[in-house]
């Protein structure tokens, strides 16, 4: 095996991995992130077949990176290439990643895998290489994706050069809030953040694009600024694509990327009045690998703080704005509980354990270079092997991931159950302690199995004239009745089981209320005839378990026999048509076509996390939303859509037809 700094005459790999070998015309240096030098470049895959390309421009690239040893670089071919094959981008701009300042060289790349398990669309790419500079070797390096307007990389679409009169100007732009203040950019009047436009580019943008793009920020912040900045129709959401948002920041945090902050990508699409987040970009000092935090902040490490507190950057300001709207507390944690339940830190894992089985001999090559024991850049630890960098990496992850969970939590605040408010759903009542559903069968009332298809656990709840409620069940239409003979109270002559009968408006013992309790979503059924509560017999666990009509005391708010929450099982059909009930998951998406409405309903509606991505017939992406949120397709027109989405790592999808 060679010595790092050998000179390797024939075009062949040295380790596992493709090579690079780019020669300068005359052997020029490369001195600066401004100027592009010419040269030649053979490429070596991993079948060991060298493609030549000619005329490739190189130049540094970064800001305090570029004055490390091991440096980055841009490169620029003659036309575009797919350099890295099918799948990737074909462009001109690649990035060649030194990852010096990251002792195990992958923060980057596990990022961008990161952001593919979630709902953001642009991800780099991330392929290792070794890579040689006028024949000497310079280590492992990571082609990248340029951040750029591209299909396969921020695919937005493209905008007219030059504009004509009739060129629509909503789209697309490509910013980021740049601590850097680098290119062209424009400083926010509300929260002083910097934004960079990257496009349209710097040298063909027109006065108008600029104009209307700092305009549409300005809107943005001062619906963010605003005292009705939580409005879901005024306030800020409605300027903002909540499905990236939320994961883009769930990664910000769980990377924990203290610069995550100082450099933020979004974008927004022609004709489409939300900002997009992402895509995630330069990781390489997060998962504590910054000792900035120890020597400003005394942190040793941030596995135990949230960036939005401790990290650096203007959009810090926006996102804190946030956390003031109990909508952004909501959806932060039931989307990083719906990640964590698909898998999210083992996939990570997963990630870690293939490349570094992927680095294993470059990176020995690398570090006979670099050195491994010693600090160049912003490490946060030393150590003298690789595995204790990795292990390092994991612990982190595990006790970083962990302490995320009970962070958010803990921002939720603690309310009261509201009211309970019927709407147009089927209901499942379902027992505190057991979390087994009633239902009614044959005429009796009784605990049902866990069973998604058993529709005699389904019930609608109808609210009366009078501010009570009759329960009646979705199969055999009985109402839910307490049948108490003699006399009655709210402790007399408890015990008797409820049962299903024909509905009688004129009959109280079918009327009830719904008491809400405590601050988890539970409820107490009380029948407004005999006073008594509804109460699983002995909180038994087993299928077929009397409900009784029971004593109405002071026990009603911590007797789990007596507490049930209540919750949807899906849209009850007016004119919508059902359009998908995917096993085994306990929900369900409805088309309202006279609403023009789609619907997710869910048993449990903290399941309702994940993201939905609607496409036109063309396949072409006309809308996304978050399952718990109602998504309009008035202003789609007439056509066959696919409503897609995806659960524990499977993607489901259905189909449904606007008139």
């Amino acid at each position: 095996m060679l010595m790092a700094t050998q000179v390797h005459a024939q075009m062949t790999r040295v380790t596992n991995l493709p090579a690079i070998y780019l020669n300068t015309f005359d052997g020029v240096g490369i001195n600066s992130t401004e100027n592009y030098v010419y040269s030649t470049m053979y490429y070596v895959d991993e079948q060991d077949v060298v493609t030549q390309y000619d005329s490739v421009q190189i130049r540094g690239r970064g800001n305090s990176t570029w004055g490390l040893p091991k440096k980055p670089y841009k490169i620029k071919f003659n036309q575009k290439e797919k350099f890295l094959g099918k799948g990737y981008a074909k462009a001109k701009k690649w990035t060649l990643l030194a990852n010096a300042g990251d002792k195990t060289m992958i923060r980057n790349a596990i990022t961008s895998a990161m952001g593919e398990f979630t709902s953001l669309k642009f991800n780099p790419a991330f392929k290792f290489a070794d890579f040689f500079l006028n024949g000497f070797y310079q280590g492992t390096y990571q082609i990248s994706d340029q951040v750029e307007v591209r299909p396969h990389r921020v695919n937005v679409t493209e905008q007219d050069y030059p504009l004509t009169e009739e060129s629509d100007i909503t789209g697309g732009y490509l910013l980021e809030c740049d601590g850097f203040k680098d290119g062209l950019y424009f400083i926010t009047d509300y929260y002083d953040v910097p934004i960079r436009i990257h496009y349209p580019d710097e040298d063909e943008i027109m006065a108008s694009q600029y104009y209307y793009i700092v305009d549409y920020i300005k809107q943005f912040e001062e619906r963010l600024y605003a005292t009705t900045f939580a409005d879901s129709l005024t306030g800020y959401r409605a300027m903002v694509d909540s499905a990236s948002l939320i994961d883009w920041y769930l990664c910000t945090e769980i990377s924990a990327n203290i610069d995550g902050f100082f450099s933020t990508y979004f974008y927004k699409e022609q004709q489409d009045p939300k900002l997009y987040w992402g895509p995630l970009w330069d990781y390489d000092i997060a998962y504590n690998n910054d000792y900035r935090m120890r020597s400003e902040q005394g942190l040793t490490t941030t596995a135990y703080s949230l960036m939005s507190n401790i990290g650096y950057g203007k959009a810090k300001n926006w996102v804190n704005r946030m956390w003031e709207d109990e909508w952004f507390i909501r959806n932060v944690n039931d989307r990083y509980n719906q990640l964590l339940d698909s898998g999210l830190v083992d996939y990570m894992n997963q990630v870690i354990d293939s490349l570094v089985v992927l680095l294993d001999e470059s990176k020995e090559l690398n570090y006979q270079k670099w050195g491994i024991d010693r600090r160049t850049y912003h490490e946060m630890v030393i150590y003298s092997s690789y595995d204790s960098y990795i292990d390092d990496l994991r612990s982190f992850i595990s006790n970083h991931t962990d302490y995320l969970k009970t962070a958010f939590a803990a921002r939720k605040p603690v309310e009261p159950t509201p009211p309970f408010v019927a709407e147009n759903y089927y209901y499942r009542i379902v027992n505190a302690l057991t979390r087994k559903p009633m239902e009614a069968l044959d005429g009796q009332v009784k605990q049902a199995p866990q069973e998604e298809e058993r529709e005699t656990a389904d019930w609608t709840i109808i609210a009366t004239d009078d501010g009570h409620y009759r329960i009646v069940n979705r199969i055999n239409e009985q109402a839910l009745n307490d049948p108490t003979e003699g006399e009655v109270g709210p402790t007399v002559n408890v015990g008797t089981p409820l049962n299903a009968v024909d509905v009688d408006e004129e009959d109280p013992r079918q009327l009830w209320d719904l008491l809400p309790q405590g601050s988890e979503g539970y409820y107490n059924l009380l029948n407004v005839y005999t006073q008594h509560i509804a109460n699983l017999q002995g909180g038994n666990s087993a299928d077929g378990t009397p409900v009784l009509s029971y004593t109405n005391n002071d026990r009603n708010s911590t007797s789990k026999n007596r507490l049930w929450s209540i919750v949807s099982t899906g849209v009850i059909p007016e004119h919508p048509t059902l359009i998908g009930m995917p096993e085994p998951d306990a929900y369900a998406l409805a088309y309202n076509a006279d609403r023009q409405m789609l619907h997710f309903g869910a048993e449990v509606p903290s399941q309702l996390s994940f993201t939905v991505t609607v496409t036109n017939a063309a396949g072409r992406t006309v809308g996304r939303f978050l399952a718990n949120e109602s998504y309009s397709v008035s202003a789609l027109p007439a056509g066959v859509y696919i409503v897609s989405w995806k659960v524990g790592g499977k993607l489901r999808s259905a189909k449904f037809a606007k008139r």
